[in-house]
């Protein structure tokens, strides 16, 4: 104890006899810390081996952690948020092509109905193991008829500044001429490529229970990235 340092501090001469020794020990020399440093590390090839081993499966677990929250966070986000699909075909053109990549909103039709003009995501009604992209033209309660290549909606033409040709109309759910209602929680779609669309017109309307989503962004190709313009009748 030769090199400890003494002190006693006190208020009066009989605190001061009460009081004890308070000793204070002195901090270790950098010599003395340079020995501790040199003590953690590994010494022999088996501690060298145990201590690096140690870091890789340590790294590794962290990493295996971290994937998994990424996981979980990206199938609940699959499954109840957003949804990628594939344009395959061309019967959304001029405005989706083939190849091109979408992102389907999946949870906005749980707090709102579908509206005329947006372009859904759908289980084919006659093959659910195959998803159809349309527009949506007629809703539930509606009265709809095509005459002369023209859409109308309670007996007045429907506006569509999206389609290029005139809607055909061949052997199916809907007539020449021939007005239909659409039946409650059922939307009659069609694709933007009539000539070349197989819709409503043909397998007649779409239960809501078959809708997946809307589409609501163009991600591929990227020159074409953003949001899909909302048409305003």
């Amino acid at each position: 104890m030769d090199k400890t340092i003494q002190s006693k501090v006190a208020i009066d001469p009989r605190i001061d006899r009460e009081i004890p020794t308070v000793y204070v020990s002195p901090l270790p020399t950098d010599e003395k810390k340079g020995e501790l440093s040199k003590n953690k590390k590994p010494r022999g090839l088996k501690d060298f081996i145990l201590f690096y081993v140690g870091g890789i499966i340590s790294f590794f677990f962290d990493f295996l952690e971290t994937t998994v929250v990424a996981l979980s966070i990206f199938v609940v986000a699959y499954l109840f948020l957003i949804q990628p699909h594939e344009i395959k075909g061309n019967s959304m053109e001029p405005n989706l092509h083939n190849n091109e990549y979408i992102l389907t909103d999946k949870i906005s039709y749980r707090f709102s109905e579908p509206k005329r003009g947006d372009i859904i995501i759908f289980k084919a009604p006659n093959n659910p193991e195959v998803d159809y992209i349309k527009r949506i033209i007629g809703l539930p309660g509606e009265r709809v008829k095509i005459q002369n290549g023209q859409v109308y909606i309670n007996g007045k033409i429907l506006n569509e500044p999206y389609i290029k040709d005139l809607t055909n109309l061949s052997s199916g759910y809907m007539k020449e001429g021939e007005e239909i209602v659409v039946p409650e929680d059922e939307y009659l779609a069609f694709g933007d490529n009539r000539p070349h669309s197989s819709d409503s017109r043909e397998f007649g309307p779409i239960p809501s229970k078959l809708i997946i989503g809307k589409a609501i962004l163009r991600y591929w190709p990227l020159p074409q990235f953003g949001l899909l313009p909302k048409v305003n009748y």
